[in-house]
């Protein structure tokens, strides 16, 4: 087990829009969990691409996962998907949520995180800080005929390039 259970008893809604962290370092230094699917099966993996926004006058995520990964599977068939954010002391966790497939290892057990049902069948973390709690509005695939930067194509050696999910925001919780 990589990590110490430390459960969260509750969890407090906060409007998104109170958040005063960098999202750059939430998602692209700290990383997210992505999870989807409901508390009976589920997958989840580590990001450290995607985003917060605007959009369609809603508050939304966005987050990408390649078809190959076990989580992909997941993302397509729910409506919710969390992103969930962990204290530094975590991030042993997360490396190994991005370096094993749920195909093939207990991810919770392996890491001691402790799954848990926060909204409408969205599976977290007892141990998340900060989570927010998606639904889905749109997915597409990232199309390389689209790329301005040819540069960018280098981040897809074997051609699997991502899925886009963007999902609106339906509650904000950070665990007390």
């Amino acid at each position: 087990m990589i990590a110490s259970v430390d459960m969260k008893q509750s969890w407090k809604r906060i409007e998104p829009e109170t958040i005063r962290e960098n999202p750059f370092t939430l998602i692209g230094t700290e990383w997210m969990l992505i999870t989807a699917g409901t508390i009976e099966k589920w997958n989840t993996m580590t990001a450290s691409w995607g985003g917060v926004c605007v959009l369609w006058s809603k508050n939304v995520t966005f987050c990408f996962v390649r078809p190959t990964r076990y989580t992909f599977e997941f993302m397509n068939s729910a409506d919710r998907y969390t992103l969930s954010f962990f204290s530094k002391r975590y991030k042993p966790a997360l490396q190994y949520c991005g370096a094993h497939s749920g195909r093939d290892v207990d991810k919770a057990a392996e890491t001691g995180l402790a799954p848990t049902e926060v909204a409408d069948s969205a599976v977290s973390f007892e141990q998340a800080r900060l989570v927010f709690v998606c639904r889905k509005l749109h997915q597409q695939d990232i199309d390389p005929g689209c790329f301005v930067d040819e540069t960018i194509d280098l981040n897809y050696a074997e051609k699997d390039y991502h899925r886009m999910y963007i999902g609106e925001v339906e509650s904000c919780l950070i665990g007390e």
